[in-house]
């Protein structure tokens, strides 16, 4: 392993960052930039779902492999590709013709996503693996470092969001897609003209089967994790977009506009919002000065705080029996605290699988970890869509409820540490 010179560990800290911020910047609004155009172009839930779909399978693949990629050639190149790739992606989706049936679109669009997972996963795996690296020795350290590099993320994220939906609504979708490449490929260029020397380089003996955890407290935290974000992406990804859409838009081009700016806005809100809880988790949780195991405990609590208020949604969803003004005031104040309570969880668990496994394992552990997210996400879109095509709302929210319980299931069962 390669080391670095003295203060370089917060300047590598520093660019590791900005590229990580950059990748979300742009992934962020493409999400909210195909969400909104396709679902304007009349596509169903379902079909809106399968879009997203080749993303996530995707990220389950990266991870698994992405893990040995950086232990074998290094944190920077897997870091560089991921944004390379990303670069690609949103330029070959600059080439979709309107003109397009359905199906060559979905199947298009979908390859187009495939790429993007794969790119997100290279950039999110090599940032968080080199948190690990960098970190300082010291109480609650790594957890700080964790949490401001993932709530930071996430805020910028959030503001991708809304920054898709207002390109969307301003300039169309073929002039946002170039303009973020553009963006995206000079934010390349400076953080590899100013990425120091030094992080992890590549071990060539190691083994593809490695990547393979024999901690059962890693498994059983990346299960845990895999639920938690099904339970996000099932009213997330499509089911509330596509509510908000119908309650907000009027039918008309100026409705759909103003529709654009309103959902863009509330999603970014939300990711912003969780993403400050995020980068607060340490302050917010008392956590300085406590041991892995109050940690644990701590993960335990709130992944139980989590299940009732999906389930509560469902309920008033139930009630409304169909869209209400009341029900879209409630559906925001309780989505907005479901954020609170899942940013916690998340920043606990971002904590606790860099606690768990051993810096030569790093990348592979993470790697792991983090194919179980992009596995729940993959199983929250799915049901996102056929969800909400089959129940509506009351569906999809009951099924996020199910997938909360299961992730708090999940943690309970971590060994003490």
């Amino acid at each position: 392993m390669n080391s670095l010179a003295a203060g370089a560990p917060l300047r590598a800290y520093g660019a590791v960052t900005a590229a990580y911020w950059a990748f979300m910047l742009s992934d962020g609004a493409l999400r909210m930039l195909v969400l909104l155009h396709f679902n304007a172009l009349g596509f169903t839930p379902l079909q809106l779902a399968w879009l997203f779909l080749l993303y996530e399978v995707a990220g389950i693949v990266t991870n698994l492999a992405a893990g040995w990629i950086a232990a074998r050639f290094g944190l920077t190149s897997t870091l560089y590709a991921g944004l390379i790739l990303q670069i690609g992606a949103l330029v070959a989706l600059a080439q979709l013709d309107p003109a397009w049936g359905i199906a060559a679109s979905v199947t298009f669009v979908m390859a187009v996503q495939g790429v993007s997972g794969v790119a997100k996963d290279l950039a999110k795996m090599s940032s968080k693996s080199a948190v690990k690296v960098l970190a300082p020795k010291g109480d609650g350290v790594l957890f700080r470092w964790v949490a401001l590099l993932t709530g930071s993320k996430n805020a910028v994220k959030g503001l991708g969001f809304f920054l898709g939906a207002a390109l969307l609504a301003v300039t169309g979708f073929v002039t946002a897609v170039w303009a973020m490449a553009g963006v995206l490929g000079a934010i390349l260029i400076a953080v590899a003209l100013f990425m120091p020397a030094g992080l992890p380089g590549g071990a060539k003996g190691v083994k593809f089967r490695q990547i393979w955890s024999k901690d059962i407290n890693i498994n059983r935290l990346s299960l845990a994790r895999m639920f938690l974000f099904g339970a996000r992406d099932v009213w997330f990804v499509v089911g509330i977009p596509v509510y908000f859409q119908m309650v907000l838009s009027d039918g008309t081009a100026e409705g759909r506009r103003e529709a654009f700016f309103l959902i863009g806005g509330f999603m970014a809100i939300w990711i912003i919002a969780y993403g400050a809880v995020q980068a607060a988790a340490p302050r917010i949780l008392r956590a300085a000065g406590r041991n892995d195991g109050a940690i644990r405990d701590k993960a335990i609590l709130w992944a139980g705080l989590l299940v009732p208020i999906p389930f509560a949604l469902a309920g008033l969803a139930a009630l409304a029996g169909g869209p209400a003004p009341w029900l879209t005031q409630a559906l925001v104040a309780g989505l907005l605290a479901f954020g609170f309570v899942f940013a916690l969880n998340s920043a606990v668990h971002s904590y606790l699988i860099l606690a768990f496994t051993k810096a030569e394992r790093v990348t592979m552990d993470v790697g792991f970890y983090y194919m179980a997210n992009a596995a729940g996400r993959l199983l929250g879109t799915l049901l996102s869509g056929l969800s909400y095509q089959l129940g509506g709302l009351t569906l999809c929210l009951a099924t996020a409820g199910v997938m909360a319980a299961a992730s708090w299931w999940s943690v309970r069962r971590l060994r003490d540490v």
